[in-house]
Parts: structure tokens; C-alpha cells; sequence
């Protein structure tokens, strides 16, 4: 950390390892003591129509952007290089394609935004929290979604190159050597964002979001749910001797 000042430890150090942890304990204590709040509070009961559309927008388009920040933050570029992606290719992956990416994210978050305050029973059901998880979730994606253009998009030469900086630092942080004199140059739209997203994520364990990490698996190894019928002209097998199908009450004669 040489040359760093104490503001950029603050901000590059200590505020990533606050979030990781308060993440990783709070998802932990959320887990053990909330298993029955574990869940997204479905409201699709509500309404279906906004809903079919703008959540797989939003999953898909987000998916696609989580894929394209491990790319670039988490393989180094002397990888990329080695196996033949020029840089010409790594761009055009990287910004058209995360640029359409979060496009699409951003058209579902809204359509979410705008289903949850306009149908009533679904903005009855919205707590608090709720309301200040969509604040840091849309500022994160908003502030992510404006650096890729301004810095990428309209930048001439492949935009500001944050694999070499930006990633490196990120990388820094796992390997447990922080480098925050890596970060003194980065555009401020990056910065706000990686800001952002470290708020999120120490919201992520209280709120709805935790549903990411549930997955399930159970689901596909449950035994077969059998359903037996009243009816004996649909009965599942032939009656066994000396037994009687039930034919519900009968009328008095």
C-alpha cells in the first residue's frame, strides 16, 4: 500500500473487507435465525402480466452481467492475451454486449419498479426495506450501466482500460496484498458504481435478495406425490378383496 493515502485505504481497503464480512456473517445469522423470511415474498399472485415480463428481463440481463464482470474482473488480461483474444474482440464482447446486457437489466428493473408502485396489493406488500434495496440495487446498476457508456462507448481507443487497473485491485484484495494506489486514477462513474455495489451488498443479507443463494435442489429428488381418486371407475388399481372403494356418503333411501 505504498503511497496510498488514508483516504484510499478507507475507501479501497477497509470499506471491501467491512462489506465481505458483514456479508458473509450477515447472510450466515440471516440463514439460521430467519430460515422462514429466506424467501422473495412472491407476489405473483397479485399480477402476472408486468411480472412475466419484466423478471425474466431482469434475471436474464443481470446474469449476463454478473458472467461479464467475473470475465473482466476476475481473469487477467495476460490470460485473454495468451489464449488469442485481441483486445479488438475483448472489447467489443466486453462493451457492446455488456452495454446490451445492461440495457436489458435495466429495462426489467424498471418494469419491476413501476409493476410493485402501481398494482396496490403489490405496493402494500412492499416493506421498507424493501424500498431502500430497489434505491442501491437501481443506483448500482444505473451508475454501472452510465460508466460503461461514458467510458467505453464514447471513448475513443477501446475506452479507459480497467483491466489494468480495476481488476488488478479487485484481485489484490483475495490475494490478501491490497493495492489502493491502483484506484487513485480510475473515472469517478467507476467509482461511484464499485461505491454503490458495497452498499448493496452489505444490504444484500436483510433483504429479499438473499432468494440468490437458494437454489432447489431437493425439488428434483422429492418422491412422486401420489393422488388417489374417490371415483372407483378411475381408481389407480383394481380393489383388493374384501375391501369396498369408498364411494362417499349416500343418500338415505
Amino acid at each position: 500500500m505504498t503511497g496510498a493515502s488514508t483516504g484510499s485505504i478507507l475507501l479501497w481497503v477497509v470499506f471491501p473487507y467491512v462489506t465481505f464480512a458483514v456479508f458473509v456473517v450477515g447472510s450466515v445469522w440471516r440463514y439460521r435465525y430467519d430460515k422462514f423470511g429466506w424467501t422473495t415474498r412472491s407476489s405473483e399472485l397479485y399480477e402476472k402480466k408486468l411480472l412475466r415480463l419484466g423478471s425474466p428481463l431482469f434475471h436474464f440481463g443481470l446474469l449476463f452481467v454478473i458472467l461479464g464482470h467475473l470475465m473482466g474482473l476476475v481473469i487477467p488480461k495476460t490470460w485473454t492475451e495468451a489464449v488469442g483474444i485481441s483486445e479488438g474482440a475483448y472489447h467489443f464482447v466486453a462493451t457492446y454486449m455488456g452495454a446490451l446486457a445492461a440495457l436489458v437489466l435495466v429495462a426489467g428493473l424498471l418494469i419491476l419498479i413501476y409493476r410493485r408502485r402501481t398494482t396496490g396489493p403489490v405496493f402494500l406488500a412492499t416493506t421498507r426495506m424493501d424500498k431502500v434495496m430497489y434505491v442501491f440495487l437501481a443506483a448500482s446498476i444505473v451508475l454501472g450501466t452510465w460508466a460503461t457508456v461514458q467510458t467505453q462507448l464514447l471513448a475513443a481507443n477501446h475506452g479507459y482500460d480497467y483491466r489494468e487497473t480495476i481488476s488488478p485491485w479487485f484481485r489484490s484484495l483475495w490475494y490478501l496484498q491490497p493495492q489502493p494506489e491502483l484506484m487513485a486514477g480510475v473515472p469517478a462513474a467507476f467509482q461511484l458504481h464499485i461505491v454503490a455495489a458495497n452498499l448493496l451488498f452489505i444490504l444484500w443479507p436483510f433483504t429479499r435478495l438473499v432468494h440468490a443463494f437458494s437454489a432447489p435442489v431437493p425439488y428434483m429428488f422429492r418422491p412422486y406425490i401420489v393422488y388417489r381418486s374417490r371415483d372407483a371407475a378411475v381408481a389407480s388399481r383394481e380393489p383388493r378383496p374384501g375391501w369396498d372403494p369408498s364411494e362417499g356418503p349416500r343418500a338415505k333411501r
